[in-house]
């Protein structure tokens, strides 16, 4: 923190995250005469958000994928799904607890051969 202080100092921190998640890290500095901690909260995310699925049945029978999603944040999630594409349905919106993983059910039925 250098708040405008000419007598501040700089800690490099060097983080490493495993993976996608919340982390929480505490720093104790202190010296004769003073006692500080510091809390320190990291959310990584991942880059790829982007992901296939191929869909293979008979023209007007439907087919179901059951899409995973990992809530590994700190709070509930309350996703609005958004579909585009003729044939596609699903749920509006679908929850997902603190540390769960809940299946989102993609259905596809296509009205011809496609």
């Amino acid at each position: 923190l250098f708040l405008g202080r000419t007598d501040a100092v700089e800690l490099p921190i060097k983080f490493v995250p495993r993976g996608a998640g919340c982390y929480h890290c505490q720093i104790l500095l202190k010296s004769s005469r003073d006692f500080r901690v510091y809390l320190i909260k990291c959310v990584v995310n991942t880059d790829d958000v982007e992901a296939e699925i191929e869909f293979l049945t008979p023209a007007y029978q439907a087919v179901i994928q059951n899409i995973p999603i990992r809530n590994m944040s700190n709070q509930d999630w309350k996703l609005e799904a958004v579909l585009e594409g003729q044939g596609f349905s699903g749920p509006p919106s679908i929850n997902v607890g603190l540390g769960e993983i809940a299946l989102y059910p993609l259905m596809f039925k296509p009205i011809a051969e496609c």
